[in-house]
Formats: structure tokens, C-alpha cells, sequence
């Protein structure tokens, strides 16, 4: 499989998580292309830390790993879906998914 596609635009590439039963979103990460050769070798959802500029396997400190069951990919070949069966939550915060929060018009948005 011929990888350059995907990272003709840019160096890291968004990458959505998805539960495969559920097909609820559960994450947004970025990989790069040692990150996106890890998962597809190890099944592991492996992705590329922008804060600490490293790869990481997902679940490697929580134990709530990411088995990737298939990849899809967007029709201009820059943003990848990854379906997954989790061992537990997406979020740092202990939520099933980081997007557990709805933006309203007169919401105080905060970051965590």
C-alpha cells in the first residue's frame, strides 16, 4: 500500500475515531506517516503527539486502547477514519468521548 498519498499535503493528517458498534465519535488526533505504518503493523491506534511531538499509542499510561478494526479515507485523501473497539474512554477526562459537550450561544467555553 502506497502511504505518500495521504501526506502529500501536509506532515500529519486528522485522523477521526469512531467506535465500530456504535459509531459514535470518540476522538480527533493527528498521525503522520510512522504513526499511521504503527497502527496498521500492531492494530493499536497509534497517532502523533503535536504538545509532545512524539508518537503514542493510545491507552499505553490508561490501558484503554484502541483496536483498530478499519481505516477509511476521505475522497481527497487528507483526513482518515479509524473504527475502533475501545477498552474504555477516549478522554483524558474520563468521558466515553471528548466530545461530550455542546457549544450554546451563551456558553462560557473553558478548556480542560
Amino acid at each position: 500500500m502506497n502511504l505518500d498519498i495521504f501526506f502529500e499535503k501536509s506532515d500529519l493528517i486528522p485522523a477521526i475515531v469512531q467506535e465500530n458498534a456504535t459509531k459514535e465519535v470518540l476522538m480527533l488526533a493527528y498521525m503522520n506517516r510512522a504513526s499511521l505504518e504503527q497502527t496498521l503493523k500492531t492494530g493499536l491506534c497509534t497517532f502523533f503527539s503535536r504538545s509532545r511531538q512524539k508518537l503514542w499509542t493510545k491507552g499505553e499510561t490508561s490501558g484503554n486502547f484502541q483496536h483498530l478494526k478499519e481505516i477509511r479515507y476521505d475522497c481527497d485523501c487528507d483526513t482518515l477514519l479509524l473504527l475502533v473497539e475501545a477498552d474504555g474512554p477516549a478522554c483524558h477526562t474520563g468521558q466515553r468521548t471528548c466530545f461530550y459537550r455542546e457549544l450554546k450561544e451563551d456558553s462560557d467555553v473553558k478548556r480542560q
